[in-house]
């Protein structure tokens, strides 16, 4: 039995698992939080130093937690890029991944290589405030002398694969990773150093692009370190996702990805063209209004949670009386409405009740959600199953409406470290490759997650008919939105 271990630095912590590498059993756990203050508003601040990951790495590993490890995979934060100068060390602190300060950046980017079609020809995806590219456009007009002595781009994991091998004059990425930086196609599996200088007004240097199974290197101890990955890519390998599968997040905002056997270039810029930890690609839609469909729900009906929220609604039933909420709360990327509000629309006497409200509220996040997968179906990508995440696929309401909404088995995984999950398995994958037990283009099989089967069954043909009913308001309000 060998051992290995998958770290996750997410932007808050860091979470660490000790894996079998033959079943991918969690033998130990590990946890520390990042020692980083938060802005004077509370919120999450925009720039950090790495050294703070350094610091959780090593409080999460404390107590032996690593003894017998034989090999790490590290997933990270996906955009946050770390720039540095030409001997390596940063000329600022870190962009981390959600930073939107760069949405002016976003569209100059966007009219500088010719709109939306040229960018998802050249890297698969369109320009937007938290990718390294569009960071590297702000840093070059806000900050112009960091912007000049940037020498060197890496990301989160890479940077800290690159601290724990020793800072080597080799540095390294993987497919995942690149893929969302906004200066490499998953398509041609090259990048496009123009866009680079095109952004940051010089070249840098870039980190070379390791295979799935590729090891970045090993301590002086000894230690395999993977090729690492972004959470987003680490989390799906950690799931044991595949052809035919999608995976539905629920945050604030929603996200659809599913497996594909290519890359997609999609001129409405909807499809963000990512590749995944095993070779493969993980196209991505984003929806801007998810869970705060359902928080603004529960505060216009004077409800004190979503618990609360999904009670109510399971006093309706399906199609909500008649009421449709299209939940674009925030303006809206799927389909590309960036300037509109939310519509309820059916209101009748006896549909106006607190529950047909409720109930339109969970519909109306689902059916924009199933939108995303449709564009993801109508591109030739095979759905058959989908992975349903965040706190809110726990809701009986969520759990009721999505099979039948989606058209598909919904599997609703039991909450687990995902990410760091994945991580070891890459870790795993490296090290059987490098004793010569594993086969590069085959993962190691690890047991898939525990989790609730969900299927369509006799509610199929109801659930059409509410997606029908919502698509229809839909068109009447905004005719045409997924063909502009």
């Amino acid at each position: 039995m060998g051992i290995v271990a998958g770290l996750d630095s997410s932007p808050d912590f860091t979470r660490i698992v000790v894996c079998d590498t033959d079943t991918g059993a969690v033998l130990r756990q590990g946890y520390a939080p990042h020692p980083v203050e938060s802005t004077e508003g509370g919120g999450r601040p925009s720039d950090v130093d790495p050294q703070a990951w350094l610091l959780s790495l090593g409080e999460a590993a404390g107590g032996g937690l690593l003894e017998g490890v034989q090999a790490i995979g590290v997933s990270a934060q996906q955009n946050g890029l770390v720039p540095l100068d030409a001997q390596g060390n940063t000329v600022r602190p870190a962009l981390v991944g959600g930073d939107k300060r760069a949405q002016v950046a976003a569209a100059d980017l966007i009219d500088a290589l010719g709109g939306r079609e040229a960018w998802a020809q050249a890297v698969g995806c369109v320009p937007q405030a938290a990718q390294p590219v569009t960071k590297l456009r702000w840093l070059s007009r806000t900050e112009p002398d960091a912007a000049q002595r940037t020498a060197l781009l890496l990301q989160a994991h890479d940077w800290l694969v690159w601290q724990l091998l020793g800072r080597p004059m080799r540095r390294t990425t993987d497919r995942g990773g690149a893929s969302g930086t906004g200066y490499w196609s998953a398509a041609t599996g090259a990048y496009r150093p123009d866009l680079v200088d095109l952004a940051l007004g010089h070249q840098a240097t870039l980190p070379e692009v390791l295979g799935p199974s590729e090891a970045a290197g090993t301590t002086p101890e000894g230690l395999l370190i993977s090729a690492g990955t972004g959470e987003t890519m680490a989390a799906a390998f950690g799931l044991g996702i595949g052809l035919g599968d999608a995976v539905v997040s629920l945050g604030a905002s929603g996200s659809v990805m599913a497996v594909h056997t290519e890359a997609l270039a999609d001129p409405s810029g909807m499809i963000t063209s990512l590749a995944d930890a095993t070779g493969l690609h993980l196209p991505v839609v984003t929806t801007l209004n998810a869970v705060r469909t359902l928080r603004g729900a529960t505060e216009l009906l004077g409800l004190s949670d979503l618990e609360s929220l999904s009670e109510l609604a399971m006093k309706s039933t399906p199609g909500s009386h008649g009421l449709v909420l299209l939940p674009y709360l925030e303006g809206e990327r799927t389909p590309n409405l960036p300037h509109t509000a939310g519509t309820l629309s059916g209101l009748r006497r006896e549909s106006m009740r607190p529950e047909h409200l409720a109930r339109a509220a969970f519909e109306g996040m689902l059916c924009g959600l199933a939108d995303a997968l449709d564009v993801l179906r109508g591109r030739g990508v095979d759905v058959r199953r989908v992975f349903l995440l965040g706190a809110a696929a726990e809701l009986p309401a969520v759990q009721a409406a999505a099979p039948a909404l989606f058209g598909a088995q919904v599997v609703v995984p039991q909450p687990a470290d995902y990410a760091a999950l994945g991580a070891a398995r890459q870790a795993a994958w490296a090290l059987g490759v490098s004793q010569g037990t594993l086969d590069p283009r085959l993962p190691p099989v690890w047991q898939g997650a525990v989790a609730q089967v969900l299927e369509p069954g006799e509610e199929l043909a109801v659930g059409q008919a509410v997606r029908q009913q919502y698509v229809s308001v839909r068109e009447q309000t905004h005719p045409g939105a997924f063909r502009a």
